[in-house]
């Protein structure tokens, strides 16, 4: 049976993102592989992902990000990002976004992609959200990292919401953590991720991908028991933004 013009053309799509995703971590992975050596070389080695691997995703998909900042990231600090997800796009365009070096927390599943999961394994904070020790060893990974000058960037969805789903609740993890180290929260707000690159496999298209990095939350004053009151106004900041 063919396929009608409009879902060959999303297939299409899909299979480019994905030779465009491989195709520099090949070219670049005797390079990558040695910034992944120690973690004192990880600022290289985001260098290289943000100006090399993310901008060649980003424009050879034919996404043309369009950032505004409420308030600038300032080099030397450290961050807590945070941003709705829902798209793979969301982790090139949080590269592009920020400049100041950051880890990814994320979930262990990614590491059986082919090539991305390879590094992403060397360089991510890994979570296992069904096994508390693995929860309790991402502090402190984070602390060790956050000592080094680094920003920590979660999505603190905890996943991709449903279709239906705007913004789906968010976890505490992301805000306990800020809390803890003193670090100011930074809301991100993605808007067109989801339309550009969906989960859904026949949707999706090149276009403009709008971001918007909203003023910070500071943590300096606040206790841990207020992580929840955080983690709310931090919600509806972006929130507000999709709605």
């Amino acid at each position: 049976m063919r396929l009608p013009l409009e879902k060959l053309g999303h297939v299409l799509y899909r299979i480019w993102f994905y030779i465009l995703v491989s195709l520099p971590i090949f070219i670049f992975s005797p390079i990558l592989l040695l910034t992944t050596i120690s973690e004192r070389t990880y600022p290289q080695f985001f260098w290289l992902a943000r100006n090399l691997w993310a901008n060649t995703i980003i424009y050879g998909m034919f996404c043309f990000p369009r950032i505004s900042y409420e308030q600038k990231l300032k080099k030397g600090q450290s961050y807590m990002l945070v941003a709705n997800h829902t798209s793979m796009l969301d982790i090139m365009m949080m590269l592009k976004t920020s400049k100041n070096p950051f880890v990814f927390v994320g979930k262990k599943e990614l590491v059986n992609i082919p090539v991305f999961g390879f590094f992403y394994r060397r360089v991510c904070i890994l979570v296992d959200r069904d096994d508390s020790r693995s929860r309790t060893a991402v502090y402190r990974r984070a602390q060790k990292r956050l000592n080094q000058g680094l920003s920590i960037c979660i999505f603190p969805e905890g996943g991709v919401p449903e279709e239906h789903i705007i913004l789906d609740e968010f976890k505490d993890g992301a805000f306990k953590m800020a809390i803890a180290h003193n670090i100011p929260v930074v809301p991100i707000t993605f808007y067109d991720n989801k339309n550009r690159f969906p989960f859904a496999f026949f949707s999706g298209g090149p276009g403009i991908t709008r971001v918007k990095v909203h003023s910070f939350f500071k943590t300096k004053e606040l206790l841990g028991n207020q992580k929840s009151e955080l983690r709310e106004e931090v919600r509806n900041v972006i929130l507000k933004e999709l709605g």
